[in-house]
């Protein structure tokens, strides 16, 4: 893709004065935008035919030479500790420290959550598409939605407000296009006439519309939400795999604009408390990371001991000896897979580049005009991480029957009938259920009852419910529980109650199938 005019135009007068040291005679002849030309190189069909050139591409290289190592440390308590010799209690927080650390376990291998996700006819991978694109089935969908809503809620609560921005821009904004840049090669651009580039978060959006927008300190901070459906990264390709590394995902983004570094901080305490409740919230056990330039650490550390005080547990701490990022400090949350890998999940950022270079700006309480520091969080990652961190989960061998939550399980309730007789005893009750705004669902197949129970586990109902003659004369019924592995002696009105008390505050939606089982397509 071409670059800005203005790129190529000081490439030009770089070449140029590079020349004329040489002692060369140099006239560099003036031209319009529409004019072009050609460089060829001819010669073996595998020689490198182009080069993508910046005009200040050396002092890049030159600084990637010179880089610092970072200093990693183990924050408890208030203290610091050396990683390697750190008596670790958390075996999760161990395998993070290692991976970060260069030294935990490789990249291959498939992870577990792919053939889950598949069996379970959540989502697959859509070969006819790019890689790293999925198509979702009607349980997946349910299980993304439900996830959305459950940020959404949170955010809202919180005090964001939710807008929508466009998933394509133009790399010719000055702005966006250095903003960018902090991503390399993972632009996804397309071939147009313009250089355009799918988002690769909500960043673009919330700052335009934050930049086109009247500002006072009274109004901050302000946050704004958008749920990302898609963002894009062009992941190498041997990288990308199931849930865990996408090229298109659905990514929750708020952004936070506030006054100054103090109102900043606590913003971003809230934010932690949030990110950490959505842990307990999913059941995933997140370990974390502390992320901070060197200036900053020294400049705020009783606050980042205080909020690593608030997460309840030790973490990584990473002091980079200088910001080369937008960001001058960060934390970052992250399951770990089966394989002992991390999965990124939730993270706060402390931006102090872009209010500046979007031009967004507020009035103070003097009426002078001030940038904002930003603050960018995703309460719980990508959906798509947050499905694979639940996967994950589910194939540790801890001695209890894999399950989602239940406020996510695509079916909360299945009514097995022993016979044709019990369906309409069946439905009535399935009635019943639904109508207290339960996923309830009916095995009105000619199977045996022995296999109808068989079906549901493997689908990791959370509630099985077997209708028969006894059930039917004393309105009693032996539910089995996937959570506690037990069977317990239920009425309708106490079934209800258990699914509403698992449940209690989580978003609902309706269930997505036919109700009745033996109607349903086979997405496998």
């Amino acid at each position: 893709s071409l670059g800005a005019p203005k790129v190529a135009v000081q490439i030009l007068k770089d070449a140029e004065a590079a020349l004329k040291e040489e002692g060369l005679d140099v006239f560099r002849v003036p031209f319009g935008w529409y004019k072009a030309f050609e460089i060829s190189c001819k010669g073996h069909p595998l020689s490198e035919l182009s080069r993508t050139i910046t005009a200040d591409a050396g002092e890049e290289e030159e600084e990637k030479e010179e880089k610092k190592p970072s200093t990693w440390l183990i924050f408890k308590d208030g203290e610091t500790f050396d990683p390697k010799e750190y008596n670790y209690e958390s075996e999760d927080l161990k395998k993070l420290v290692a991976y970060e650390l260069g030294e935990g376990a490789s990249d291959e291998g498939e992870p577990p959550h792919v053939k889950i996700m598949r069996e379970k006819e959540l989502c697959d991978y859509e070969l006819a598409s790019d890689i790293g694109n999925l198509k979702w089935y009607p349980k997946g969908r349910l299980v993304r939605d439900l996830l959305a809503d459950y940020v959404y809620n949170f955010v809202v609560d919180l005090g964001a407000m939710p807008i929508e921005t466009p998933i394509f821009y133009d790399l010719a904004n000055d702005a966006i296009r250095e903003h960018a840049a902090k991503f390399g090669e993972r632009q996804y651009k397309t071939a147009t006439k313009k250089d355009l580039m799918l988002r690769f978060a909500c960043c673009f959006g919330a700052f335009r519309v934050l930049g086109g927008s009247f500002l006072t300190w009274k109004n901050l901070p302000a946050k704004v939400y958008e749920l990302s459906t898609y963002s894009f990264r062009f992941e190498k390709r041997g990288e990308v795999v199931g849930l865990k590394r996408l090229r298109a995902f659905t990514m929750p983004d708020m952004h936070s604009f506030c006054a100054d570094m103090p109102q900043a901080l606590e913003e971003f305490d809230a934010q932690v408390d949030m990110c950490v409740q959505t842990g307990v919230d999913l059941d995933v056990n997140y370990e974390a990371i502390f992320r901070a330039t060197e200036d900053f650490y020294e400049e705020h550390k009783d606050w980042m001991e205080a909020t690593a005080k608030r997460i309840g547990k030790p973490l990584l701490l990473e002091i980079l000896p200088e910001r080369k990022h937008y960001w001058s400090c960060k934390i970052d949350f992250a399951a770990i897979d089966y394989l002992g890998r991390p999965i990124e999940n939730p993270t706060v950022q402390i931006d102090v580049e872009s209010g500046r270079r979007f031009g967004i700006e507020y009035v103070d309480e003097n009426e002078d005009p001030q940038n904002p520091i930003i603050l960018h969080c995703s309460p719980t990652g990508s959906v798509e991480r947050v499905i694979c961190s639940l996967l994950e989960n589910t194939a540790k061998e801890d001695g209890k029957a894999p399950m989602l939550p239940i406020w996510l399980s695509p079916s909360q309730v299945r009514i097995l009938p022993i016979g044709e007789k019990h369906l309409d005893y069946a439905n009535e009750l399935a009635d019943k259920i639904a109508a207290e705004n339960i996923r309830v669902d009916v095995d009105n197949s000619d199977d045996r009852v022995g296999k109808k129970i068989r079906n549901a586990s493997k689908e990791w109902i959370p509630y099985i419910v077997v209708i028969g003659d006894k059930e039917i004369e004393t309105d009693n019924y032996n539910v089995t529980v996937r959570k506690t592995g037990e069977k317990v002696d239920m009425t309708a009105d106490e079934l209800i109650a258990s699914v509403k008390e698992e449940t209690e505050g989580m978003p609902f939606r309706r269930l997505p199938l036919p109700r009745n089982v033996a109607e349903r397509i086979n997405f496998k």
